[in-house]
């Protein structure tokens, strides 16, 4: 699990291995990914895109950019949070992913809310 807070808005991350969608002898290995974004400010905030980073055991980088998540782009009041799930297909059975969302305050003023690093991974696949 990851958590990092920035300017405000605190971003927590739940990652697991998904073997329904997997198929290891082929060199699919998917992961889910449970993210909650708080905002522990004082002002309401509104996430506009994303940018993830994913890199596979291999070192193989792709990135992900896009309007809001998971086909939303939720506005938070102070103390409010939005929780999703989505997930990621990798060719390794390990790998990090990484990343930015793009938040925009009532006034117009923008920051990137950091989403910190976190390790996919088969269970006991670090042991």
């Amino acid at each position: 699990m990851s958590t990092t807070t920035t300017d405000g808005v605190k971003v927590s991350v739940k990652p697991a291995f998904w073997p329904e969608r997997s198929q290891p002898q082929s060199g699919q290995f998917a992961f889910t990914y449970t993210v909650q974004i708080s905002n522990v400010g004082t002002v309401p905030v509104q996430l506009m895109s994303r940018h993830w980073i994913i890199t596979d055991g291999n070192g193989r980088v792709e990135e992900v950019k896009g309007d809001g998540v998971v086909g939303k782009k939720p506005r938070l009041e102070p103390g409010e949070a939005f929780e999703y799930t989505s997930w990621a297909m990798l060719k390794t059975p390990f790998g990090t992913m990484r990343g930015t969302y793009f938040m925009e305050r009532q006034d117009g003023q923008t920051f990137e809310a950091k989403i910190a690093e976190f390790v996919l991974s088969l269970p006991n696949g670090l042991n």
